[in-house]
């Protein structure tokens, strides 16, 4: 017995491939259900009317049908105007989209992080630098999956952190203070933690500091996994 078709739902696209002859198979990012499967049947026919309209970083209203891992994508229609990140920015878009699928489980939902991804391409269609566009959405992603980075607290002391201090991040901990003549590193200065707590990515020291830390934040909970867009980012900055 086919399963009725779900309510209309908000949803972007993720991942979009071909599948089979005329069909795609495709991840999405729906508001209320989170990332899910689907097949998207005869949408890459030629006369389809979805062959133009299946495309990342455009808000959808999508519903579906079935049960399981993939389902039938029954509907999708245009949501209200947005404009989508062109040129250079459609990397840093796409460095979005691999971290939602490496990071988030299917059926788990997440609107409020749905709502920052939405609001992190509308800041990068709108040009001028990525970077902090990318690092607030960064740390929203990992605060929404519960692995939010303290940045205003000595994790061993427990005081505030001091803006002329060095501090190293420890994984899963925070901010501990340098010793005197201590080796390794990264070191981060407290005003530039401060000012990530803050989402304050004026300061080019902040942004660089924020670069780092946020990408062995990341890393961490990746594993082994490695994101293709990130490398092209660094092969852009050079």
């Amino acid at each position: 017995m086919t399963a009725a078709a779900s309510a209309l739902e908000l949803a972007f696209l993720l991942q979009v491939r071909p599948y089979r002859e005329t069909s795609l198979l495709i991840e999405a990012f729906v508001r209320s259900q989170g990332r899910l499967g689907f097949v998207a049947r005869g949408a890459r026919r030629p006369r389809s009317a979805w062959r133009s309209l299946l495309q990342p970083f455009r808000p959808l209203v999508i519903s579906w049908a079935g049960r399981g891992a993939l389902q039938t994508l029954r509907t999708a229609e245009p949501a209200a105007p947005m404009a989508a990140p062109t040129g250079a920015e459609v990397v840093s878009a796409f460095y979005l989209n691999e971290l939602l699928l490496a990071l988030l489980r299917r059926g788990d939902p997440h609107p409020e992080l749905f709502d920052r991804y939405a609001t992190a391409l509308a800041e990068l269609a709108a040009a001028g630098s990525p970077e902090p566009a990318l690092r607030r959405f960064e740390l929203g992603l990992l605060q929404d999956l519960g692995y939010g980075l303290c940045l205003d607290r000595d994790a061993g002391s427990d005081r505030p952190l001091d803006p002329a201090g060095q501090y190293r991040y420890v994984p899963e901990h925070g901010p501990v203070a340098v010793r005197d003549g201590e080796a390794g590193g990264p070191f981060y200065s407290g005003a530039a933690l401060l000012g990530i707590a803050r989402e304050d990515f004026a300061d080019e020291a902040t942004r660089r500091a924020a670069r780092q830390l946020l990408r062995a934040a990341i890393a961490h909970h990746l594993g082994d996994r490695e994101l293709r867009t990130r490398t092209v980012l660094a092969a852009m900055r050079r």
